[in-house]
């Protein structure tokens, strides 16, 4: 298990050059004057110039990228172009804002998403079933900022039971945790009923079944902890992709996390900013899958032997 973890730790190195290339070449060629932007549209051209020698701008794209590789080695990702701060100081300042919502948006997604598959399984072609994943399939396809507005529109405007945006009280987690919980449900109800459903066919369940075994403990013992773990994929990707920010409800509820950070710096061209950004992401993402993997052996004894 040692050694399946280092590997994979050391996998990490290609995939973050891979993606500082691709974020650095994008935001080179992104229209935009970093400099110009600091000092201002009303700046003189004389000082724009300078700025952009002192900082490095006019340099080709191939020496402006090694000399970022270089320093993020020694660990100096720069300064932010728009506040002067160092940028992981400012992302490890968001990051448990996103982590609080990716939580609670996950446990969410998890306490509609399981019971409501399981249930589909079992009652595979009932009223329930066909409903449920009726609204699995517009949870899906719903985009998340849509359905944040629209409940902006119901709970905020029209009924004024909830805060439309910030950060700071118990209000302000619920409707950016049903965004995310609700539609993050859906994925894991369509995954759950298919895992169940794969499952309950077995021919162990029929044993268990014809020796006389209550109902409720074939499916939540016998059945239920034989399809976890396409449920563990699901909600570990789930998790990760919310804890990289979820950019669209972050900006849509004015959440102070580093998916609304990101968002701002690519409008700013604060290229600092939004390299450790997804660079951080990157690894977050990577870890988590990991952290997926390795409950994978205890979920499945017979997962260890692979990592021998």
């Amino acid at each position: 298990m040692r050694k399946y973890i280092t590997r994979r730790l050391l996998m990490l190195i290609p995939v973050i050059l891979g993606v500082t290339f691709i974020v650095f070449s994008i935001m080179y060629m992104t229209p935009g004057d970093p400099a110009q932007m600091i000092l201002g549209e009303s700046a003189p051209e004389s000082a724009v110039k300078a700025l952009r020698e002192k900082m490095g701008l006019n340099d080709p794209f191939i020496v402006q990228y090694g000399r970022f590789v270089k320093n993020a080695i020694m660990g100096d990702f720069g300064r932010s172009y728009a506040t002067k701060k160092e940028v992981f100081a400012e992302i490890f300042a968001r990051f448990p804002a996103t982590l609080q919502l990716a939580s609670v948006g996950v446990l969410v997604a998890v306490l509609i998403g399981v019971p409501v598959g399981i249930i589909s399984a079992t009652k595979q072609y009932s009223l329930f079933d066909s409903v449920a994943m009726l609204l699995a399939l517009l949870g899906v396809s719903m985009p998340n900022f849509w359905q944040g507005l629209m409940y902006i529109l119901l709970f905020s405007v029209t009924l004024g039971w909830l805060p439309s945006g910030g950060y700071g009280s118990f209000k302000h987690f619920i409707l950016p945790a049903l965004t995310l919980g609700t539609s993050t449900a859906a994925v894991i109800a369509r995954m759950t009923r298919s895992s169940m459903l794969e499952v309950i066919r077995q021919d162990y369940i029929r044993t268990a079944r014809a020796k006389g075994v209550e109902e409720k403990k074939v499916i939540l013992k016998h059945a239920l902890k034989n399809a976890l773990i396409p449920i563990i994929t699901v909600v570990g990707l789930q998790f990760g992709h919310l804890l990289g920010g979820a950019v669209l409800t972050e900006t849509v509820y004015s959440w102070p996390g580093i998916g609304r950070l990101l968002v701002d710096a690519i409008k700013q061209k604060d290229t600092p900013m939004v390299q450790a950004t997804v660079v951080f992401i990157a690894v977050t993402f990577s870890i988590v899958n990991l952290a997926v993997d390795i409950l994978y052996a205890y979920v499945d004894p017979r997962i260890k032997s692979q990592y021998k």
